[in-house]
């Protein structure tokens, strides 16, 4: 995919209101893109992991959890937060 047309995908995605993105990224995630956030709100900084909800519904919860793990070296250490619907858009936080 070209990097206007990805960018493009997730200009929609919603922002909580009060929600400073520190970073973000646009990416892939084996075959999936991803909007990836490093964001604080009320004094919590976290991550989120932004999909497109009809590009991952072939992919449980925990399927979604365990390619990020996997790809972003993240560990059993961080903590996910269940995956949540919004506008269109699957959002996974995860501690930092």
């Amino acid at each position: 995919m070209e990097a206007n047309n990805l960018t493009n995908k997730f200009t929609a995605a919603p922002i909580e209101k009060g929600t400073n993105i520190l970073f973000e990224l646009n990416a892939t995630l084996e075959d999936y893109d991803v909007l990836y956030q490093m964001w604080s709100w009320d004094g919590v900084t976290a991550e989120s992991f932004i999909f497109l909800s009809s590009d991952i519904v072939d992919l449980t919860d925990e399927e979604v959890k365990w390619k990020v793990m996997v790809s972003y070296q993240k560990t059993i250490n961080n903590t996910f937060g269940a995956m949540n619907d919004y506008s269109g858009y699957r959002f996974l936080a995860c501690s930092v």
